[in-house]
């Protein structure tokens, strides 16, 4: 039979964090992580049209907040729509109706966080999916752990805006915010892990856990949560995936949300549909198994609000990244930033008009992954 796959996101977690837990590293047998993938976008929508497609918002039609139902479902397939080709039973539970393509699910459910037990509600689906598993039908589960985002929202961003001196002056207060959220988020995780292995899923199971993006603790003044900025803290998230196929490994090398889709399709054999568009993404299956693949230069934007309420409809900052080194252009003032990663984690020293040859390489990238359809 069909492997099943289960798709828990964590909304919000920090791979620093992430990276650290062995629930997300190797919990269980058969784990990969890669602890430096790179999201298209610092949000939610975006982020998870892109990894549900394999493909960037600026060519699938999700790449702004706005923009979740201009999706071109009949030019991009989602995953939902290749395992439901493939009679797969789809199943997904989330907090909100923008956040994934929600076209070719039999069931989705919204869930009202204030009101549920999020562990116990998502074992208990679990429960469901196993009784349709031993009816001899494979499924696809979609999980959206919404409790992260939930706190930063009541204790940051309904407290602060994105110029708050109070915020930014109070990292060690804020950190401590989002430890305590993220020890939940383990909790969770565990539960839900241990629920799987005690169903005895995993021997036919392919577990992906990911995060859509990260959120700041008050490292660049200007952003007090996500979205706005194309920093590391939030574009570089993390990928765990759960296999019997697979050893317990660590990847450090850089690797992309857009990637996941074809991982995914590659791993239960599923080839790809030449009726629709191409991925940007590619398989990651040769990396697990311990073969060389070239890097590829991520592609990330957002929509900076500035001082507004609201973000803007068209993305207005961009980056292009490899492990090394990161350009980002802030269009609405046309300021660039290149700053080296391995030197500088924390993107401080601005390396912009120094004469270095990547500078060059990188915004002729970003000029082309900016403009697809040139």
């Amino acid at each position: 039979m069909k492997k099943n796959v289960i798709v828990i996101c964590i909304d919000g977690c920090r791979t620093d964090r992430a990276q650290k837990s062995k629930i997300f590293t190797g919990y269980l047998p058969g784990t990969v992580f890669f602890q430096q993938s790179i999201t298209y976008a610092p949000y939610t929508s975006a982020s998870m049209f892109a990894t549900f497609s394999g493909s960037y918002g600026n060519r699938n039609g999700c790449s702004s907040y706005w923009h979740s139902y201009k999706f071109k479902n009949e030019k991009f397939k989602t995953l939902t729509h290749y395992l439901q080709d493939q009679n797969y039973y789809t199943r997904a539970d989330i907090a909100s109706k923008l956040a994934i393509p929600l076209q070719n699910f039999d069931v989705c459910d919204i869930y009202d966080e204030m009101k549920t037990n999020l562990a116990e509600r998502h074992k208990n689906v679990l429960e469901d999916m196993k009784k349709i598993n031993d009816d001899d039908k494979p499924f696809f589960l979609y999980l959206h752990y919404e409790s992260i985002h939930t706190g930063i929202m009541n204790e940051v961003l309904k407290v602060y805006n994105n110029f708050s001196d109070e915020f930014f002056e109070n990292s060690k207060k804020n950190n401590n915010r989002y430890d305590n959220l993220f020890r939940n988020a383990e909790i969770y995780l565990e539960e839900l892990l241990d629920h799987i292995k005690k169903l005895e899923l995993l021997k036919n199971t392919i577990v992906m856990i990911i995060s859509d993006h990260g959120i700041s603790t008050g490292e660049k003044f200007g952003e007090n949560s996500y979205g706005v900025f194309c920093y590391d803290y939030t574009i570089k998230t993390f990928c765990t995936l759960i296999s019997s196929e697979f050893k317990n490994k660590i990847i450090t090398q850089q690797v992309r949300h857009v990637d996941f889709l074809p991982t995914l399709l590659d791993h239960i054999q599923i080839k790809k549909d030449t009726n629709f568009e191409e991925f940007d993404g590619e398989s990651l299956i040769p990396l697990i198994f311990g073969k060389f693949m070239e890097e590829k230069i991520a592609y990330t934007e957002t929509g900076n609000p500035l001082d507004k309420k609201k973000p803007p409809k068209t993305p207005n900052t961009k980056s292009v990244r490899t492990s090394k080194w990161k350009l980002i252009f802030n269009e609405y003032n046309e300021k660039k930033e290149l700053y080296n990663l391995i030197d500088d984690p924390n993107e401080t020293q601005n390396l912009i008009d120094k004469g270095l040859e990547i500078e060059k390489k990188l915004w002729s990238e970003l000029l082309i992954l900016n403009n697809p359809n040139s």
